[in-house]
């Protein structure tokens, strides 16, 4: 599942947001999308985290939401090398961010698999000790996400 979403052009090596709300944007910044709809896309996340917050613990986000402004399931993954204050349930910075987006009708249930196969992953790698965030190129990222991905 995450190899057909694992895109380079979707991965951030060394994110500069501080903060949630700047981390947010800058992931959905990535997406070739108009102004307005990466708006949609932000309010839509944020209402997401108001449930309750994204940040798993550990050093890993997967903030995540249904929005009409894709046409696809859509995953961008953010490093950040000092990590971001995500109000994370641990209260430690994440380092690793998983951004799922879908539409609002998903039919194939691509989107709960998807964040299943995050889930997976990222235990995966906390399993390992210290999330790595020093990458040389966004394959290098591609590769290590899917060396954790034992389906």
């Amino acid at each position: 599942m995450l190899k057909e979403l694992l895109r380079e052009d979707r991965i951030i090596l060394d994110m500069k947001a501080e903060t949630k709300e700047e981390a947010l944007k800058e992931l959905i910044d990535v997406l070739d999308l108009p102004d307005d709809k990466k708006e949609i896309l932000f309010k839509s996340l944020m209402q997401r985290e108001i449930l309750g917050s994204t940040g798993i613990g550990k050093g890993i986000a997967i903030p995540h939401s249904r929005s009409i402004v894709v046409d696809n399931i859509t995953l961008v993954v953010g490093i950040s090398k000092k990590g971001v204050d995500f109000e994370a349930l641990d209260g430690k910075p994440v380092h690793l961010f998983f951004m799922l987006i879908a539409t609002p009708n998903d039919p194939s249930m691509k989107y709960l698999s998807a964040l299943g196969s995050i889930a997976r992953v990222s235990r995966s790698i906390v399993g390992e000790g210290e999330i790595k965030t020093d990458f040389s190129s966004p394959k290098e990222v591609v590769d290590y996400i899917l060396s954790h991905d034992h389906e």
